[in-house]
């Protein structure tokens, strides 16, 4: 259960900050910034985090790693970051290529060194446990830094709190135009609140 304030905004800027990007984005602002504009103490740092998980310095695409935040969304079963994630990444790479590589990354068309990283991302969601250096070898000799590897990590790591987070807290899932257009906001923007 969601508090009002989250909904319509804990204070009066928030309140019209909420107002004034709804109207320009013709849509109702995604529950990932509204949450994000009630719970400073916890938006700030994780947008900061994400953000450079995200946005940084990687050898990793902008879409590369957008598609690897849906993969883990989708292994976590949250179809809010599937589908926000998906849109951001389909602003790069071929919309066909995001499909495929959702419904079976093994027999996408991508990189090896992609298709070995999102391995690598899926043991480490699903079975972290299981999760051994031989793994990390299995990457490196598929072409990918160490350095990338890590980048990886992080935008693993990163989604699978906000995951969960997302479906603790019940996101409303916007329609497919409307993760068009929030898509387009998060391509641009980034993830700093």
């Amino acid at each position: 259960m969601r508090l009002p304030e989250v909904e319509r905004g804990s204070s009066f800027g928030n309140r019209l900050l909420i107002g004034f990007i709804s109207t320009v984005m013709r849509m109702r602002l995604p529950d990932a910034a509204r949450v994000a504009f009630y719970h400073k103490d916890f938006g700030r740092p994780i947008g900061a985090w994400t953000h450079a998980a995200m946005r940084g310095s990687s050898s990793w695409t902008i879409g590369e790693r957008e598609l690897m935040a849906a993969m883990v969304a989708k292994w976590n079963s949250c179809e809010f970051c599937v589908g926000a994630h998906s849109a951001v990444a389909a602003k790069q790479l071929a919309r066909p290529t995001i499909d495929q590589t959702l419904a079976d990354y093994r027999a996408a068309p991508i990189t090896n060194g992609l298709r070995a990283t999102l391995g690598f991302l899926e043991k480490m969601t699903l079975h972290p446990a299981d999760l051994s250096a031989e793994d990390a070898r299995t990457v490196l000799r598929a072409g990918v830094t160490s350095e990338a590897l890590t980048d990886a990590i992080a935008v693993a790591s990163a989604f699978n709190i906000v995951t969960r987070y997302a479906d603790a807290l019940d996101f409303a899932i916007p329609s497919p135009s409307e993760f068009e257009k929030a898509g387009d906001m998060l391509l641009k923007r980034g993830y700093r609140s």
